[in-house]
Protein backbone atom coordinates (compact mmCIF):
# COMPACT_ATOMS: atom_id res chain seq x y z
CA UNK A 1 0.00 0.00 0.00
CA UNK A 2 1.56 3.30 -1.10
CA UNK A 3 1.42 6.68 0.62
CA UNK A 4 -1.34 8.05 -1.60
CA UNK A 5 -3.59 5.11 -0.76
CA UNK A 6 -2.90 5.63 2.94
CA UNK A 7 -3.62 9.35 2.61
CA UNK A 8 -6.91 8.54 0.91
CA UNK A 9 -8.29 6.34 3.69
CA UNK A 10 -7.09 8.81 6.32
CA UNK A 11 -9.86 11.05 4.97
CA UNK A 12 -12.22 8.88 7.02
CA UNK A 13 -10.95 10.63 10.18
CA UNK A 14 -13.00 13.78 10.69
CA UNK A 15 -12.43 16.65 13.12
CA UNK A 16 -15.82 17.27 14.82
CA UNK A 17 -14.89 20.82 15.82
CA UNK A 18 -13.75 21.86 12.32
CA UNK A 19 -17.06 21.58 10.49
CA UNK A 20 -16.49 17.80 10.43
CA UNK A 21 -13.74 18.18 7.80
CA UNK A 22 -11.21 15.36 7.54
CA UNK A 23 -7.61 15.54 8.79
CA UNK A 24 -6.17 15.37 5.26
CA UNK A 25 -8.11 18.35 3.94
CA UNK A 26 -7.29 20.25 7.12
CA UNK A 27 -3.58 19.77 6.42
CA UNK A 28 -2.98 17.88 9.64
CA UNK A 29 -1.23 14.91 8.00
CA UNK A 30 2.38 16.10 8.04
CA UNK A 31 4.14 12.89 7.06
CA UNK A 32 3.47 9.28 6.04
CA UNK A 33 6.32 6.81 6.32
CA UNK A 34 6.18 3.22 5.08
CA UNK A 35 9.06 0.96 5.89
CA UNK A 36 8.88 -2.83 5.94
CA UNK A 37 5.95 -3.98 8.06
CA UNK A 38 5.43 -0.60 9.74
CA UNK A 39 3.40 2.46 8.72
CA UNK A 40 3.95 5.71 10.61
CA UNK A 41 1.70 8.78 10.29
CA UNK A 42 2.59 12.15 11.80
CA UNK A 43 -0.20 14.61 12.62
CA UNK A 44 0.45 18.30 13.14
CA UNK A 45 -1.28 20.29 15.87
CA UNK A 46 -1.09 24.04 16.48
CA UNK A 47 0.33 25.55 19.64
CA UNK A 48 -3.19 26.44 20.68
CA UNK A 49 -4.32 23.24 22.35
CA UNK A 50 -6.80 21.14 20.40
CA UNK A 51 -9.33 19.71 22.91
CA UNK A 52 -9.81 16.67 20.67
CA UNK A 53 -6.14 15.85 20.07
CA UNK A 54 -6.15 12.56 21.97
CA UNK A 55 -9.28 11.47 20.15
CA UNK A 56 -7.80 12.33 16.72
CA UNK A 57 -4.58 10.44 17.45
CA UNK A 58 -6.56 7.38 18.57
CA UNK A 59 -9.01 7.56 15.66
CA UNK A 60 -6.15 7.83 13.17
CA UNK A 61 -4.44 4.76 14.61
CA UNK A 62 -7.72 2.82 14.60
CA UNK A 63 -8.24 3.71 10.92
CA UNK A 64 -4.72 2.58 10.04
CA UNK A 65 -5.19 -0.76 11.80
CA UNK A 66 -8.54 -1.33 10.12
CA UNK A 67 -7.16 -0.77 6.61
CA UNK A 68 -3.64 -2.17 6.90
CA UNK A 69 -4.69 -5.54 8.23
CA UNK A 70 -2.73 -8.07 10.31
CA UNK A 71 1.05 -8.11 10.30
CA UNK A 72 1.46 -4.36 9.78
CA UNK A 73 2.37 -2.17 12.75
CA UNK A 74 0.60 1.20 12.89
CA UNK A 75 2.15 4.22 14.60
CA UNK A 76 0.76 7.74 14.98
CA UNK A 77 2.99 10.60 16.10
CA UNK A 78 2.36 14.29 16.68
CA UNK A 79 4.32 17.46 15.98
CA UNK A 80 3.68 21.08 16.77
CA UNK A 81 2.97 23.34 13.83
CA UNK A 82 2.47 27.10 13.62
CA UNK A 83 -1.07 28.31 14.12
CA UNK A 84 -2.55 31.20 12.14
CA UNK A 85 -4.66 32.02 15.17
CA UNK A 86 -3.33 33.77 18.29
CA UNK A 87 -2.18 31.20 20.80
CA UNK A 88 -4.57 30.87 23.72
CA UNK A 89 -3.92 29.61 27.19
CA UNK A 90 -4.88 26.08 26.16
CA UNK A 91 -6.96 23.83 28.31
CA UNK A 92 -5.18 21.82 30.94
CA UNK A 93 -6.98 18.76 32.20
CA UNK A 94 -7.96 20.01 35.65
CA UNK A 95 -11.08 19.63 37.75
CA UNK A 96 -12.03 23.25 37.12
CA UNK A 97 -15.07 22.28 35.01
CA UNK A 98 -16.37 20.10 37.85
CA UNK A 99 -16.37 22.77 40.54
CA UNK A 100 -20.08 23.40 39.99
CA UNK A 101 -20.99 19.69 40.11
CA UNK A 102 -22.35 18.59 43.49
CA UNK A 103 -22.16 14.79 43.13
CA UNK A 104 -19.99 12.68 40.78
CA UNK A 105 -21.23 9.08 40.88
CA UNK A 106 -19.72 6.08 39.10
CA UNK A 107 -22.11 3.44 37.75
CA UNK A 108 -20.08 0.24 37.82
CA UNK A 109 -20.33 -3.52 37.38
CA UNK A 110 -17.95 -6.39 37.95
CA UNK A 111 -18.61 -7.76 34.46
CA UNK A 112 -20.45 -6.93 31.26
CA UNK A 113 -23.94 -7.99 30.25
CA UNK A 114 -25.76 -6.92 33.41
CA UNK A 115 -27.43 -3.84 31.91
CA UNK A 116 -25.13 -1.28 33.53
CA UNK A 117 -25.45 1.27 30.71
CA UNK A 118 -29.22 0.78 30.64
CA UNK A 119 -29.36 1.53 34.36
CA UNK A 120 -27.01 4.52 34.00
CA UNK A 121 -28.98 6.15 31.18
CA UNK A 122 -32.36 5.58 32.82
CA UNK A 123 -31.10 6.70 36.22
CA UNK A 124 -29.89 9.95 34.66
CA UNK A 125 -33.27 10.54 33.00
CA UNK A 126 -35.12 9.63 36.22
CA UNK A 127 -33.04 12.09 38.26
CA UNK A 128 -33.85 14.79 35.71
CA UNK A 129 -37.56 13.90 35.89
CA UNK A 130 -37.65 14.46 39.66
CA UNK A 131 -36.08 17.88 39.32
CA UNK A 132 -32.29 17.52 39.42
CA UNK A 133 -29.74 18.94 36.97
CA UNK A 134 -27.97 15.93 35.52
CA UNK A 135 -25.13 15.02 33.20
CA UNK A 136 -23.81 11.63 32.11
CA UNK A 137 -20.36 10.80 30.72
CA UNK A 138 -20.11 7.53 28.81
CA UNK A 139 -16.75 6.20 30.02
CA UNK A 140 -16.97 2.89 28.18
CA UNK A 141 -14.53 4.00 25.48
CA UNK A 142 -14.45 0.53 23.89
CA UNK A 143 -18.21 0.05 23.65
CA UNK A 144 -20.03 3.40 23.94
CA UNK A 145 -23.79 2.89 23.94
CA UNK A 146 -25.22 6.23 25.11
CA UNK A 147 -25.68 7.66 21.57
CA UNK A 148 -27.88 4.68 20.59
CA UNK A 149 -29.81 4.58 23.86
CA UNK A 150 -30.66 8.30 23.62
CA UNK A 151 -31.19 8.49 19.83
CA UNK A 152 -28.35 11.03 19.51
CA UNK A 153 -26.12 8.98 17.18
CA UNK A 154 -25.80 11.70 14.56
CA UNK A 155 -24.93 14.42 17.07
CA UNK A 156 -21.52 16.10 16.93
CA UNK A 157 -20.51 18.12 20.02
CA UNK A 158 -19.04 21.52 19.27
CA UNK A 159 -15.91 23.03 20.80
CA UNK A 160 -16.04 26.51 22.34
CA UNK A 161 -13.20 28.77 23.37
CA UNK A 162 -13.95 30.54 26.63
CA UNK A 163 -11.41 33.01 27.98
CA UNK A 164 -8.65 31.37 25.98
CA UNK A 165 -9.55 27.83 27.04
CA UNK A 166 -11.18 25.19 24.85
CA UNK A 167 -14.19 23.21 26.02
CA UNK A 168 -16.48 20.58 24.50
CA UNK A 169 -20.21 21.36 24.66
CA UNK A 170 -22.30 18.32 25.71
CA UNK A 171 -25.38 17.12 23.85
CA UNK A 172 -28.65 17.86 25.67
CA UNK A 173 -31.76 15.68 25.48
CA UNK A 174 -34.42 14.44 27.93
CA UNK A 175 -33.24 17.10 30.38
CA UNK A 176 -29.77 15.49 30.64
CA UNK A 177 -26.36 16.60 29.32
CA UNK A 178 -24.70 13.68 27.51
CA UNK A 179 -21.08 13.10 26.52
CA UNK A 180 -19.66 9.99 24.85
CA UNK A 181 -16.68 8.98 22.71
CA UNK A 182 -19.34 7.54 20.42
CA UNK A 183 -20.16 11.07 19.25
CA UNK A 184 -16.68 11.36 17.73
CA UNK A 185 -16.26 7.91 16.16
CA UNK A 186 -17.57 6.89 12.76
CA UNK A 187 -20.45 4.39 12.86
CA UNK A 188 -19.07 0.90 13.35
CA UNK A 189 -15.54 2.17 13.97
CA UNK A 190 -13.62 0.16 16.54
CA UNK A 191 -11.41 2.26 18.81
CA UNK A 192 -8.17 0.30 19.11
CA UNK A 193 -6.53 2.07 22.04
CA UNK A 194 -4.08 0.99 24.67
CA UNK A 195 -4.93 1.66 28.33
CA UNK A 196 -3.09 5.00 28.75
CA UNK A 197 -4.57 6.47 25.55
CA UNK A 198 -8.06 5.33 26.53
CA UNK A 199 -7.62 6.87 29.99
CA UNK A 200 -6.47 10.19 28.53
CA UNK A 201 -9.40 10.29 26.10
CA UNK A 202 -11.75 9.56 28.97
CA UNK A 203 -10.35 12.37 31.08
CA UNK A 204 -10.97 14.76 28.19
CA UNK A 205 -14.57 13.56 27.95
CA UNK A 206 -15.13 14.54 31.58
CA UNK A 207 -12.70 17.30 32.49
CA UNK A 208 -12.78 19.24 29.21
CA UNK A 209 -16.56 19.45 28.94
CA UNK A 210 -18.59 22.56 29.74
CA UNK A 211 -20.99 20.84 32.14
CA UNK A 212 -22.19 23.95 33.96
CA UNK A 213 -23.99 23.65 37.32
CA UNK A 214 -25.11 20.04 37.96
CA UNK A 215 -26.59 18.22 40.92
CA UNK A 216 -25.39 14.86 39.57
CA UNK A 217 -22.76 13.83 37.04
CA UNK A 218 -23.05 10.08 36.43
CA UNK A 219 -20.07 8.23 34.97
CA UNK A 220 -21.04 5.10 33.03
CA UNK A 221 -17.89 3.09 33.76
CA UNK A 222 -16.63 0.19 31.64
CA UNK A 223 -17.15 -3.26 33.19
CA UNK A 224 -14.45 -4.81 35.35
CA UNK A 225 -11.48 -3.13 37.01
CA UNK A 226 -8.35 -1.61 35.50
CA UNK A 227 -6.48 1.55 34.43
CA UNK A 228 -9.59 3.41 33.35
CA UNK A 229 -11.30 2.82 36.69
CA UNK A 230 -8.25 4.05 38.60
CA UNK A 231 -8.13 7.20 36.42
CA UNK A 232 -11.80 7.87 37.09
CA UNK A 233 -11.41 7.61 40.83
CA UNK A 234 -8.05 9.37 41.24
CA UNK A 235 -7.97 11.95 38.41
CA UNK A 236 -11.65 12.85 38.17
CA UNK A 237 -12.57 12.50 41.82
CA UNK A 238 -15.62 10.26 41.87
CA UNK A 239 -17.53 10.72 45.12
CA UNK A 240 -18.82 7.16 45.28
CA UNK A 241 -20.32 4.35 43.23
CA UNK A 242 -23.45 2.40 42.45
CA UNK A 243 -22.87 -1.25 41.49
CA UNK A 244 -25.21 -3.00 39.06
CA UNK A 245 -25.73 -6.77 39.10
CA UNK A 246 -28.20 -9.49 38.16
CA UNK A 247 -29.81 -11.86 40.71
CA UNK A 248 -27.85 -15.04 39.90
CA UNK A 249 -25.73 -16.43 42.72
CA UNK A 250 -22.83 -16.82 40.30
CA UNK A 251 -22.68 -13.02 39.97
CA UNK A 252 -21.61 -12.63 43.61
CA UNK A 253 -17.88 -12.99 42.82
CA UNK A 254 -18.09 -10.18 40.24
CA UNK A 255 -19.98 -7.90 42.60
CA UNK A 256 -17.44 -8.60 45.34
CA UNK A 257 -14.57 -7.75 42.95
CA UNK A 258 -16.19 -4.44 42.05
CA UNK A 259 -16.94 -3.62 45.68
CA UNK A 260 -13.38 -4.43 46.77
CA UNK A 261 -11.97 -2.06 44.15
CA UNK A 262 -13.80 0.91 45.69
CA UNK A 263 -12.99 -0.29 49.21
CA UNK A 264 -9.28 -0.61 48.46
CA UNK A 265 -7.29 1.53 50.90
CA UNK A 266 -5.76 3.49 48.01
CA UNK A 267 -9.22 4.38 46.66
CA UNK A 268 -11.58 4.22 49.64
CA UNK A 269 -14.80 5.50 48.07
CA UNK A 270 -18.28 4.77 49.46
CA UNK A 271 -20.64 2.43 47.64
CA UNK A 272 -24.04 4.09 47.71
CA UNK A 273 -25.81 0.88 46.93
CA UNK A 274 -26.41 -2.19 44.80
CA UNK A 275 -28.94 -2.22 41.96
CA UNK A 276 -30.46 -5.59 41.13
CA UNK A 277 -31.24 -5.43 37.41
CA UNK A 278 -33.53 -7.98 35.73
CA UNK A 279 -34.86 -8.78 39.23
CA UNK A 280 -37.90 -10.48 37.74
CA UNK A 281 -39.74 -10.72 34.46
CA UNK A 282 -43.02 -8.85 34.14
CA UNK A 283 -45.15 -9.27 30.98
CA UNK A 284 -46.12 -5.82 29.76
CA UNK A 285 -49.73 -6.99 29.34
CA UNK A 286 -49.81 -8.25 32.97
CA UNK A 287 -47.77 -5.78 35.06
CA UNK A 288 -48.90 -7.36 38.34
CA UNK A 289 -47.24 -10.70 37.50
CA UNK A 290 -43.65 -11.50 38.46
CA UNK A 291 -41.53 -14.40 37.21
CA UNK A 292 -38.13 -14.81 38.88
CA UNK A 293 -36.34 -16.37 35.92
CA UNK A 294 -32.84 -15.52 37.22
CA UNK A 295 -33.55 -16.45 40.85
CA UNK A 296 -35.32 -14.63 43.64
CA UNK A 297 -33.79 -12.05 45.99
CA UNK A 298 -30.25 -12.71 44.76
CA UNK A 299 -29.38 -9.02 44.85
CA UNK A 300 -30.69 -8.68 48.40
CA UNK A 301 -28.54 -11.59 49.57
CA UNK A 302 -25.45 -10.13 47.85
CA UNK A 303 -26.05 -6.73 49.38
CA UNK A 304 -26.42 -8.20 52.86
CA UNK A 305 -23.36 -10.44 52.50
CA UNK A 306 -21.15 -7.56 51.32
CA UNK A 307 -22.62 -4.94 53.63
CA UNK A 308 -23.97 -2.80 50.78
CA UNK A 309 -27.42 -1.18 50.79
CA UNK A 310 -29.86 -2.60 48.21
CA UNK A 311 -30.67 0.61 46.41
CA UNK A 312 -33.19 -0.66 43.89
CA UNK A 313 -34.63 -3.58 41.92
CA UNK A 314 -35.39 -3.16 38.24
CA UNK A 315 -37.82 -5.58 36.57
CA UNK A 316 -37.13 -7.16 33.20
CA UNK A 317 -39.73 -5.80 30.81
CA UNK A 318 -39.52 -6.20 27.06
CA UNK A 319 -40.06 -2.47 26.60
CA UNK A 320 -36.74 -1.69 28.37
CA UNK A 321 -34.86 -3.38 25.54
CA UNK A 322 -37.11 -1.84 22.88
CA UNK A 323 -36.81 1.65 24.40
CA UNK A 324 -33.03 1.28 24.60
CA UNK A 325 -32.83 0.32 20.94
CA UNK A 326 -35.02 3.17 19.70
CA UNK A 327 -33.49 5.79 22.00
CA UNK A 328 -36.42 6.50 24.32
CA UNK A 329 -35.35 5.56 27.87
CA UNK A 330 -37.83 3.52 29.92
CA UNK A 331 -37.57 6.09 32.75
CA UNK A 332 -39.73 8.41 30.66
CA UNK A 333 -42.70 6.05 31.04
CA UNK A 334 -45.15 5.31 33.86
CA UNK A 335 -44.83 1.51 33.46
CA UNK A 336 -43.38 -0.66 36.25
CA UNK A 337 -39.87 -0.29 34.84
CA UNK A 338 -40.19 3.50 34.61
CA UNK A 339 -41.52 3.71 38.17
CA UNK A 340 -38.64 1.51 39.40
CA UNK A 341 -36.08 3.92 37.94
CA UNK A 342 -37.85 6.92 39.50
CA UNK A 343 -37.76 5.19 42.90
CA UNK A 344 -34.08 4.33 42.37
CA UNK A 345 -33.30 7.98 41.58
CA UNK A 346 -35.01 9.15 44.76
CA UNK A 347 -33.12 6.66 46.92
CA UNK A 348 -29.77 7.59 45.38
CA UNK A 349 -30.46 11.28 46.01
CA UNK A 350 -31.31 10.48 49.64
CA UNK A 351 -28.16 8.41 50.07
CA UNK A 352 -25.95 11.16 48.66
CA UNK A 353 -27.51 13.71 50.99
CA UNK A 354 -26.99 11.39 53.95
CA UNK A 355 -23.30 10.89 53.11
CA UNK A 356 -22.61 14.64 53.21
Amino acid sequence: MNKEEIREFLKEVHHPAKDDRNIVDLGMVQDIDTEGDKVSVTLGFPKQRDPLKKYLLGATRATLIRHLGPGIEAEVKEVEMPSPEPAGKGTELTKETLLSVKHIIGIASGKGGVGKSTVAVNLAVALARIGYKVGLADADVYGPSVPVMTATEGARPEAENINGKDYIIPIEKYGVKWMSIGYFAEKGQALVWRGPMASNALKQLVLQVKWGPLDFLLIDMPPGTGDIHISLVQDIGIEGAVIVTTPQTVALADVEKGANMFRNENISKPIFGLVENMAWFTPEEHPEEKYYIFGRDGGARMAEQLGIPLLGRIPLVQSIRENGDDGTPAALSSRPDGIAFIELAGKLADRCSAER
